[in-house]
């Protein structure tokens, strides 16, 4: 069919998947939030081409990324680009659009929209002006760590990208030590090894997964306990690509005291000794592990004075 004209171009909203052309229906008037593939194009769902196809623009992230996937699959919808750059500007317009009717699709570069994204204040501004907020799910990155990673997965928390300096990082995989469920973080190739190493210093022992490329052709997963996989990146040379580190959850020791009593003993100890000491002193007293006592501890003598001690 050379030189057929494709999607609006031709006078109706279309795709074409399988070497095949196919006619999108019209869509309702809304913020359409599309799922995207987070590395196999061809993971994508027949009703997200048909909504990209019928929409009346489509609000990407990097523009470059989301023509790539609509021109894959023939369709000619108008890109709009919405960043955490010019969210600000642009969100007040794409909301009057909104309430005149329009029917826009919000996508990120892959995966699920609002998820490190800046599509959330999009969503509760239309939600909040009475726009239909309409989901198309689809690829996770979180969701495909999840069910690779042989970890627990009847609870989990999404934490993001945790701090990129050491003492803040620590502080804050401090503060979800005692999550009881599986810690999910991305983290950038050139901080992976450093990110281990905290996570292995205040978490302990526990059983983690890398997981790298997930649904590209160099796709791998590594698992171990923290240490190991820490010990393991920390001789390598970086690895490449998007990465999604997982963490097990607590065991029953780890849990076994209330924090509330926990933190009575560590305030009333840190008067007399060092946040070190301390930790030291107060772990042995009640049995738990001396690594979650002093990540404990640091967050304590953070919310003092600023120090940990």
């Amino acid at each position: 069919m050379s030189g057929e004209k494709t999607g609006k171009e031709a006078g109706r909203a279309s795709y074409t998947a399988l070497g095949l052309r196919a006619e999108a229906e019209p869509l309702s008037p809304g913020l359409h939030v599309v799922a995207t593939p987070i590395g196999n194009l061809r993971d994508i769902s027949l009703r997200a081409l048909a909504t990209l196809a019928a929409a009346d623009a489509v609000l990407a992230e990097d523009t470059r990324v989301t023509k790539t996937l609509l021109a894959h699959y023939g369709i000619a919808t108008p890109l709009v680009a919405y960043h955490e750059h010019n969210a600000a500007v642009v969100r007040p317009h794409l909301l009057a659009r909104l309430k005149d009717g329009a029917a826009l699709a919000l996508v990120s570069d892959a995966g699920t929209p609002l998820v490190s994204d800046p599509g959330f204040k999009l969503v509760a501004e239309a939600v909040a002006q009475g726009t239909p907020v309409i989901a198309v799910p689809g690829a996770s990155a979180v969701l495909a760590a999840l069910v690779v990673a042989g970890l627990p997965t009847d609870r989990f928390f999404f934490e993001g990208f945790l701090p990129s300096k050491s003492g803040a990082r620590r502080q804050r995989i401090g503060e979800l030590a005692a999550i009881p469920g599986t810690l999910v973080f991305f983290e950038s190739p050139r901080r992976l090894a450093e990110t281990l190493d905290d996570l292995a210093i205040v978490l302990g022992r526990r059983d983690a997964a890398m997981a790298r490329e997930l649904t590209k052709r160099f796709e791998t997963v590594r698992r171990g306990t923290l240490r190991n996989l820490a010990d393991e990146f920390a001789a390598e040379e970086p690895p490449k690509g998007e990465i999604v580190l997982l963490v097990g959850p607590p065991g029953a020791d780890d849990v076994r005291v209330g924090e509330a009593d926990l933190d009575m003993r560590l305030i009333e100890a840190m008067k007399k000794h060092s946040v070190k000491d301390a930790a030291s002193v107060v772990a042995a007293e009640i049995g738990l592990p001396r690594r979650r006592v002093y990540a404990r501890a640091i967050v304590l003598a953070s919310e003092v004075d600023g120090g940990d001690g």
